[in-house]
C-alpha cells in the first residue's frame, strides 16, 4: 500500500494551507520563499487538486475514480466530488472527534475500532450514508487512547449534518453534506475544469 511519508507542515506551507484543516495545531514559521512567476492556468488547477488529496489523505486513481463517480451523479460535479470525500468513513470519524487529524482516523477504522449500524469496518474509504449510526467499539471505548483523543477534541466544533453524543462514542449522519457544510479551502471548479480536459 502507498503511504505518503511527506512532512505535514512543509507540504501545507507549498500548497499555502493552513495546518489547521488537518487537525494539526502546529504553526510553521518559516516562509516559503515564492517565485516572481506567474502560476499558470493548468498550475492552479493542479494545486487545486494536490490541496484536496493531501487534506482527505486519497492518492491520484482513488481520486480521479471518486471524480468519474460525482460527474455521473445529479448536479454540480464539483459539489458532488466534495460531498463524496466529506462522507468517507475516516473523515467521518476526524469530524465526530474521535480522532485528532484524518490520518489518526484512518488509523482507528484500520484497527477495528469502528462499528457502523452496528457491523464492524474497517474500509477508511467507506462512504457513509444519511441514517447511519456510527460508533466505537465497547471495548475501545476505555483505552486510554480513546480518552486522550477525546480531552484534545472536545471542544471541537461538529458539522451540523452529523449528531454526536461524546459520552457514548457514538455519532449519527443526520443528512448528506452540502458544499455550504464544508469548510475545507478548495476551489472545486478548478479540480472539474482539470480533468474536464
Amino acid at each position: 500500500m502507498a503511504v505518503n511519508r511527506v512532512p505535514v507542515l512543509k507540504r501545507c506551507r507549498s500548497l499555502g494551507l493552513d495546518p489547521m484543516y488537518l487537525g494539526i495545531d502546529k504553526k510553521s514559521t518559516r516562509q516559503l520563499k515564492r517565485s516572481s512567476r506567474k502560476v499558470s492556468e493548468y498550475g492552479l488547477q493542479l494545486r487545486e487538486k494536490q490541496k484536496a488529496k493531501f487534506i482527505y489523505g486519497v492518492l491520484e486513481k482513488p481520486f480521479r475514480n471518486y471524480y468519474k463517480k460525482a460527474d455521473r451523479m445529479p448536479g454540480m460535479t464539483g459539489d458532488n466530488l466534495m460531498s463524496m470525500l466529506e462522507q468517507r468513513l475516516d473523515n467521518v470519524i476526524f469530524r465526530l472527534g474521535f480522532a485528532r487529524t484524518r490520518r489518526e482516523a484512518r488509523q482507528i477504522v484500520g484497527h477495528k475500532f469502528v462499528l457502523v449500524n452496528g457491523k464492524q469496518v474497517n474500509i477508511p474509504s467507506y462512504l457513509v450514508s444519511a441514517g447511519d449510526t456510527i460508533e466505537i467499539k465497547e471495548k475501545c471505548k476505555g483505552y486510554q487512547r480513546m480518552k486522550d483523543i477525546l480531552e484534545v477534541t472536545g471542544a471541537r466544533l461538529v458539522p451540523e449534518w452529523l449528531d454526536v453524543n461524546q459520552e457514548t462514542l457514538t455519532g449519527t449522519v443526520k443528512e448528506l453534506p452540502s458544499r455550504e457544510a464544508i469548510d475545507v479551502p478548495v476551489n472545486e471548479m478548478l479540480i472539474v475544469e482539470l480533468y474536464s480536459k
